[in-house]
C-alpha cells in the first residue's frame, strides 16, 4: 500500500468558468491556468502521481504544452488513472477537501465525486470531498483564489 498528497491553487480571474471536480459551477469568477484550472481534480491527480512515485502533473500535462490548453481535467485524471494500471497500482481511496470562502459547493459536492470516481475507476463511496471556508483569512478567504488538498492509498494488484 502507498500513500499520496496532493495542493493544487489557482488565482481566481473573471471571464473563465469555475470547474471543480468536472462540475461546472456557476460564479462570477472562474480559475486561472493552462487547462480548466480544475484545483481539485489536479490535487487528486497529483496525490495519485506521488503515491506511485511516478513526478507530477506538470510532468505529465506540462504548462507550456498547447495540447493541454484548455484541457478537461476528468480527462486528464483518467489518463493518470491508466497510469497507474499500467504499473499494477489500483485506487483503493480519494480524500479531498478545497479551500474556498465562496461559492458555497454544497449543492455540487456529490457530482464532484461521482465524476472524480467515474475518472478513477472507483466507485463512489471511496472518494470524499469536502469544502471548507478559511474565515476570511488568506488569499482564499479574501478570495483572490481557490486551494484543494488531496491523499489517496493506492495498492498493488
Amino acid at each position: 500500500m502507498r500513500i499520496g498528497h496532493g495542493y493544487d491553487v489557482h488565482r481566481l480571474v473573471p471571464g473563465r468558468k469555475l470547474i471543480l471536480g468536472g462540475v461546472d459551477v456557476p460564479f462570477e469568477k472562474g480559475l486561472d491556468g493552462h487547462s480548466d484550472a480544475d484545483v481539485l481534480t489536479h490535487a487528486v491527480m497529483d496525490a495519485l502521481l506521488g503515491a506511485a512515485a511516478l513526478g507530477d502533473i506538470g510532468l505529465h500535462f506540462p504548462d507550456n504544452d498547447e495540447t493541454y490548453l484548455g484541457a478537461d481535467s476528468i480527462e486528464l485524471l483518467r489518463r493518470v488513472e491508466n497510469l497507474l494500471s499500467e504499473r499494477c497500482y489500483r485506487i483503493v481511496n480519494l480524500d479531498a477537501t478545497i479551500l474556498c470562502q465562496r461559492p458555497k459547493l454544497r449543492p455540487y459536492i456529490e457530482e464532484m465525486r461521482k465524476n472524480i470516481a467515474d475518472a478513477a475507476g472507483i466507485d463512489p463511496s471511496f472518494v470524499s470531498v469536502k469544502a471548507t471556508t478559511e474565515e476570511h483569512l488568506g488569499f482564499t478567504g479574501d478570495g483572490s483564489g481557490i486551494a484543494a488538498h488531496a491523499v489517496c492509498l493506492i495498492e498493488e494488484k
